[in-house]
């Protein structure tokens, strides 16, 4: 969904903001996510609005003072214009997380030991799920049969079947094939399948079928590739897994 290394571009929508569900703005969770990036050395491009961009890592975060810490290449041409910009727009990878906040108020300080590139500790971070990320299964609640697709068995049009989803990613899905169920072959591709993730995430698009497993008694699973999804289902698949992640985070938490 979006490139690798690139910010997303968030402000040019007006209004209320569309990219909301993807807002991490608890202090405790910011802070996570920071740790995880300083833990893991993962590479954080800063980006300035003119189009100077420096790969650098984040050092060290100071809550005392509200400050960030990055390390980069003294020598790099572009950190004086980067720090005359005096604001950047950061952007790191997680495993299949990719994290993009703001990096402002950017200061070169020296010290006797080092020498570093300092930003005010951002208040928010945007959390996107890349599309080569891990699944998320569904929770069902009650008597709710929970996210599920309907669609036409290929060899058999007058077959509409309803299957449960087992597992959801902004990349693809996993469908459970019940034993009684006329079996799937491997590269089909669906076209017209309905997916209903809830009363309000519901869109029309073509599976690509990679892979069949047996559940050992229990039906198959079917991996699946969504295929030409459109940018308006998309965008509903990102916000709903980023919202499913989110409440079985808190329910861990808990």
């Amino acid at each position: 969904m979006f490139e690798h290394t690139q910010p997303a571009q968030l402000d040019d929508h007006g209004g209320s903001d569309p990219w909301a569900p993807f807002l991490v703005a608890h202090p405790g969770e910011v802070l996570g996510l920071l740790r995880q990036v300083r833990d893991a050395g993962a590479p954080v491009i800063l980006a300035a609005p003119g189009g100077t961009s420096l790969a650098c890592t984040l050092w060290s975060l100071d809550t005392s003072t509200a400050r960030l810490s990055f390390s980069a290449d003294l020598n790099a041409p572009q950190l004086q214009s980067l720090v005359d910009a005096n604001e950047a727009v950061a952007v790191s990878y997680l495993e299949s997380v990719k994290l993009q906040f703001e990096a402002e108020d950017l200061v070169l300080v020296h010290s006797p030991q080092s020498s570093t590139l300092q930003a005010c500790l951002p208040e928010q971070i945007y959390r996107f799920q890349r599309r080569s990320s891990f699944r998320v299964r569904p929770t069902l609640r009650g008597a709710r049969a929970g996210p599920q697709v309907t669609l036409r068995h290929p060899a058999m049009p007058d077959m509409l079947l309803d299957l449960r989803l087992l597992d959801v990613s902004v990349g693809g899905c996993a469908l459970l094939l019940p034993h009684d169920v006329p079996e799937l072959r491997p590269g089909s591709l669906l076209h017209g399948v309905q997916v209903q993730l809830d009363n309000e995430t519901a869109f029309v698009v073509s599976l690509q079928m990679h892979h069949i497993s047996s559940l050992h008694g229990n039906g198959h699973r079917i991996g699946c590739e969504w295929h030409r999804i459109d940018a308006g289902a998309e965008r509903a698949l990102q916000r709903w897994v980023n919202q499913t992640q989110k409440r079985q985070r808190l329910l861990t938490l808990s």
